[in-house]
C-alpha cells in the first residue's frame, strides 16, 4: 500500500525535514510539491540535500489538480493562506496534515485576536484533532485533517499536561521560558534571524504577544479542567536547530519532583518518542530526531518542568509523520528511527 503526497510550500525548512523523512518511508510516494518560485525549478534545486531522493518539479498551487492525483497532503503554508487552500482540499476527499495555526485554536475570537486576520474555515475550528500522538492518538487515527502543533507548544504541553490532569501542580501562576534555534523562525529574511545578528547574542522577543501563548495555555487549561495561567515568554539563541523550555511550576500540597517524574514516566510509558531522563536535558541529546526529553527539579516552592525537542522534526516534520502514519495505518514510528 502507496500513499501518494502533495508537500505544498516545499520551500522551507520544515518541509525539507519532512521530504528527508518522507525519502525514507517505504509507503509514501511524494508525486507533487508546489513552491510559489518561479516554474521550471525541481525540488532539488531549492534543497540540495535532497538530491537522488526526490526527482520532482516545483509546481504551482492547483488545488484541484492536488486533489485528483493525490491520496494526502502536507500544508507547510502561512496562517490563514492555508486554511482556505485546506478548506478547498477536504471538499476533494484528500487527508490533510496542516503546519499552520489555522486549526490549532477553538475559539474564532481568539484566532482572530491573535493572528488579526478572518479566519477563512471557521466552522472548523475546534473539531480538528491537535497533533500531539502521545496525548490524542485516537483522534488523530480517525481524522481526515489533523492541526500540527507548534514547535514551542509542543515542548510545554507534553511536559505540563501529565502534572496538571494528575492535579500534582497548580493551574495558577505557570510560567514557561523557551528558547529557540534561529530555524524556528523559518527560512525568513528579517535581519534580527540572520547569522551576523543572531550570532553571540540571545534575547526575548515577542514579550506578551507570543502567538504560540494561546496555544499552550489552551492545552493546559483542557487538561487542568481549570482556566490555566501561563505566562509564555521565548527567547532567539545562537544555534540553528533546537528547543529547550523551562517551566516554573507550584506543586501542590506534598508533591515533590520525584513525584512529578513518576507521573511523567507512568504516562509516557509506552511512548517511543518521550523520554523522562536522569541525566542534564540537553538539545544537543535530541537534534535531528523526533524525541522530546523532560526531567524535573525543585527550586524552593518551585518544581521546574524542563523540556527538550528538535524544533524541526518533534517540533513539526516529525510530529506531522507520526499524524501520516496514524492517519493512513502505518506504523506510527515508521521512518521516524
Amino acid at each position: 500500500m502507496t500513499t501518494r503526497i502533495a508537500v505544498i510550500g516545499a520551500t522551507g525548512y520544515t518541509a525539507l525535514e519532512l521530504l528527508k523523512i518522507l525519502a525514507r518511508h517505504p509507503d509514501a510516494e511524494v508525486i507533487i510539491a508546489t513552491s510559489r518560485l518561479e516554474d521550471k525549478l525541481s525540488i532539488q534545486d531549492v534543497h540540495p540535500a535532497l538530491t537522488n531522493s526526490f526527482d520532482i518539479p516545483l509546481t504551482q498551487l492547483d488545488v484541484e489538480t492536488i486533489g485528483s492525483e493525490v491520496d494526502f497532503v502536507f500544508s507547510c503554508l502561512p496562517h490563514a493562506a492555508s486554511a482556505n487552500t485546506v478548506r478547498d482540499l477536504m471538499r476533494g476527499g484528500v487527508k490533510v496534515v496542516d503546519f499552520s495555526a489555522d486549526y490549532r485554536l477553538n475559539d474564532v475570537a481568539v484566532y482572530e485576536k491573535w493572528y488579526g486576520v478572518e479566519h477563512p474555515d471557521r466552522e472548523r475550528l475546534g473539531s480538528v484533532p491537535y497533533g500531539l500522538p502521545e496525548l490524542f492518538r485516537d483522534d488523530i487515527r480517525d481524522a481526515n485533517l489533523v492541526a500540527n502543533p507548534g514547535c514551542y507548544p509542543t515542548s510545554a504541553i507534553l511536559a505540563l499536561t501529565p502534572l496538571l490532569q494528575e492535579k500534582l501542580i497548580s493551574h495558577r501562576d505557570i510560567i514557561v521560558n523557551s528558547m529557540s534555534g534561529v530555524s524556528g523562525a523559518g527560512r525568513n529574511t528579517n535581519a534580527a534571524f540572520q547569522y551576523c545578528m543572531a550570532n553571540e547574542s540571545v534575547k526575548a522577543y515577542g514579550v506578551g504577544t507570543h502567538r504560540h501563548a494561546p496555544e499552550i495555555s489552551q492545552y493546559c487549561t483542557s487538561a487542568a479542567g481549570e482556566i490555566c495561567e501561563v505566562l509564555f515568554t521565548p527567547h532567539l539563541v545562537p544555534m540553528h536547530r533546537g528547543i529547550f523550555t523551562t517551566c516554573y511550576v507550584r506543586p501542590s500540597e506534598g508533591v515533590s519532583a520525584s513525584d512529578a517524574m513518576s507521573a511523567l514516566r507512568d504516562a509516557y510509558r509506552e511512548e517511543q518518542f518521550v523520554r523522562v531522563v536522569n541525566h542534564p536535558v540537553e538539545t544537543k541529546n535530541v537534534a535531528n530526531t523526533n524525541y522530546c526529553d523532560l526531567a524535573v527539579f525543585e527550586n524552593g516552592d518551585r518544581l521546574v518542568v524542563v523540556s527538550a525537542i528538535d524544533n524541526l522534526i518533534k517540533g513539526a516534520a516529525g510530529a506531522a509523520v507520526q499524524n501520516f502514519n496514524l492517519m493512513c495505518g502505518y506504523e506510527e514510528a515508521t521512518a521516524l528511527l
